[in-house]
């Protein structure tokens, strides 16, 4: 992992993960396996997916903070003030004046079918992300600086993406998480042509099979891998399902199993693998650990409802992993 991680000491006064993408508020029911039409309650959470991975950097100890914008009403503020609550910084939230807060409801047929239903009209704030709102020197600073592919779907946020990555500089630990919602997109060929500008300018990739096929055109996972290499990337991970998560670098390929779990929820999984990975990469841990516990913490998560909220704690995804035989580095601080 030395060629991943060899500049990724963050300079005084940065946080150690910035994301950049989605948030809004998810409404959940609480009657598993029933469509919406008979569900009787709801719970309502934090989320979007670069606000979860915030969150979950935060709960293993990360200073993190969030670019993203919200509307002006009371969803609005739920966001901001959850995000302080679960240790986000939240200096970076636009109000966004004319379109309102995202609602996201789900239904939950476990173990692996979970519709969701976007409200985001009539423009998502978090789209509307100005280049003038961009911090580029936190930006620059930042440890780790995460993006999603659903900020490159429309102007101006995906004007804004590629102004931060060239502030950026490439700086190491510039991931991208695949994240393709073929709801926001007009087609995969527009999705796959703005992730295609965009590898060259990050370092790390993250993804399931599903979305290296629309970024590289292979359902393969050590193909995909190959492929996301082959264009530009230093570390290329593969979320494989019930395969587990492949990881490559040009000199390292490493596979971890699935981690059993009891599903309730898949949605929230991947950000949960997303806020581990990047503690383990800020670490500087060997790639295999990094992927076990990143595993775990998707796990984690698989199994409870919820998505923010249900973030695991590091002795949470500890006592799940695999047992390693040297310890964690301690947090940079």
């Amino acid at each position: 992992m030395s060629e991943v991680h060899a500049a990724a000491e963050r300079p005084s006064g940065g946080v150690d993960v910035l994301c950049i993408g989605r948030s809004g508020v998810d409404i959940y029911p609480q009657q598993v396996g029933v469509g919406l039409e008979d569900v009787r309650s709801f719970g309502k959470f934090l989320g979007g997916s670069a606000a979860n991975v915030a969150v979950a950097a935060a709960r293993l100890g990360r200073s993190a903070a969030l670019v993203s914008g919200v509307g002006d009403d009371p969803f609005g503020r739920f966001v901001r003030s959850e995000l302080t609550r679960l240790g986000v910084d939240d200096r970076f939230l636009v109000v966004d004046q004319e379109n309102p807060t995202p609602v996201t409801f789900c239904e939950v047929f476990p173990p692996d079918h979970f519709p969701l239903y976007f409200y985001r009209r009539p423009k998502a704030p978090d789209l509307q992300i100005e280049a003038t709102d961009i911090d580029t020197d936190c930006v620059r600073r930042a440890g780790l600086y995460w993006s999603t592919v659903t900020g490159l779907s429309e102007e101006p946020s995906r004007g804004t993406h590629f102004e931060a990555w060239a502030a950026r500089e490439r700086r190491p630990l510039t991931v991208l998480d695949l994240d393709y919602r073929p709801m926001f997109w007009s087609s995969p060929a527009a999705a796959t042509e703005q992730i295609r500008r965009a590898l060259p300018l990050v370092d790390v990739v993250v993804g399931n099979l599903e979305e290296c096929e629309v970024a590289v055109g292979e359902s393969d996972s050590h193909a995909a891998a190959d492929a996301l290499l082959d264009l530009g990337v230093d570390l290329a991970v593969v979320k494989r399902g019930p395969k587990g998560v492949l990881g490559r670098t040009r000199s390292q390929s490493v596979e971890v199993p699935p981690v059993p779990v009891t599903v309730v929820n898949g949605l929230g999984a991947g950000d949960g693998f997303g806020g581990s990975l990047c503690h383990g990469l800020l670490a500087n841990w060997p790639l295999e650990q990094t992927l076990r516990h990143a595993n775990a913490a998707g796990a984690i998560v698989a199994g409870r409802l919820e998505c923010s909220t249900a973030m695991p704690t590091s002795d949470e995804i500890a006592a799940l992993a695999e047992p390693l035989t040297t310890q964690p580095d301690e947090v940079r601080r």
